[in-house]
């Protein structure tokens, strides 16, 4: 699995710190964020974490070549956003050493400690191991080491169903309006509208198509959205406008239950909770749906837009 995890003074500059060491672009790979920086007057405060934290995975579907992503690959990212960290950790992690009970301790981010306090932290962390298995145990074994959970992703049916019977529309209103709109903002696109007897098709390619997609398709939904108003308003019949930008969304609703499935084995294997980023309405109905047909987990929405986001629960 190809990733990069950076620090950034917000999450958008940890993002693209993390596609340029990659050379990956944003539909390209599949981002978790785990931390983000301090606000108000915590944020303020000496000592505090004032920074983002993310963790940027290329999607393998994406360079077109589909492998199921493992478990170990879900439960690490997991792990690591629910443990805190450090600036120092990650910055010198490379120069981490290894001990013979397993751990690692960072020369760097503790060059003056006396052995004696770093012999006690280790003590510390084999303790709170021990314990993590001991709860395991009585657990009835869930969370032990090793143990897989198995679900086949290929079982699962799409959210999204195979727009038919397409035909070419030079006249395509939709089409047309979506071009001004992109000429305007400098973008160098190629803009192509189809029809069938249910909506208006509109594919976007070219040069500037990522600037179109915009962040995690913010961009695009927003184009979507406007341009439904536009080319309905005082229609007699409603017909749906859709826009896409060189398979982005098809790309999009796959590495999301991706996502679904890696998280899912997580909950199944510990028993707890895991609550996502916040996401717009139809990336959630995605994760619900997709939840939905895996055995030992069930789902729901919690908190207000625009930060309204999916909890994963066990059964």
């Amino acid at each position: 699995m190809e990733y990069s995890e950076k620090y950034g003074t917000d999450v958008d500059e940890a993002v693209r710190l993390a596609l340029d060491e990659l050379g990956l672009r944003e539909d390209q790979v599949m981002v978790t964020v785990l931390e983000e920086p301090a606000k108000g007057i915590k944020g303020m405060l000496k000592g505090s974490q004032n920074f983002a934290k993310v963790r940027v995975e290329r999607v393998d579907d994406a360079a077109g070549d589909t492998e199921d992503l493992s478990q170990a690959d879900a439960l690490a990212a997991e792990a690591a956003a629910e443990k805190p960290q450090t600036r120092a950790n990650h910055d010198f992690r490379k120069k981490n050493r290894q001990h013979g009970g397993g751990q690692t301790e960072d020369k760097a981010f503790e060059p003056n400690k006396k052995e004696r306090h770093g012999e006690g932290r280790r003590d510390r962390d084999k303790d709170r191991d021990q314990r993590g298995r001991d709860r395991g145990r009585d657990r009835g074994g869930r969370g032990k080491p090793g143990s897989e959970v198995e679900i086949d992703i290929e079982s699962i049916n799409r959210v999204s169903e195979a727009i038919e019977n397409l035909v070419p529309d030079p006249d395509n209103e939709a089409a047309k309006f979506l071009a001004e709109i992109v000429a305007k903002m400098g973008l160098t696109v190629q803009i192509e509208g189809f029809r069938n007897d249910e909506c208006n098709y509109i594919e976007v390619k070219g040069d500037d198509s990522r600037v179109v997609i915009g962040k995690r398709g913010q961009t695009l939904d927003a184009l979507q959205y406007l341009t439904n108003l536009v080319t309905n308003k005082g229609a007699e019949e409603y017909k749906r406008v859709i826009i896409d930008v060189e398979g982005y969304r098809s790309r999009r609703e796959k590495t999301l239950e991706q996502l679904a499935v890696k998280l899912a084995k997580k909950v199944i294997s510990t028993g707890r909770s895991t609550r996502l980023e916040p996401m717009n309405p139809y990336e959630r109905k995605v994760m619900h749906a997709t939840l939905q047909q895996v055995e030992g987990v069930t789902t729901k929405s919690e908190g207000e837009e625009p930060y309204r986001r999916v909890v994963i629960e066990k059964k």
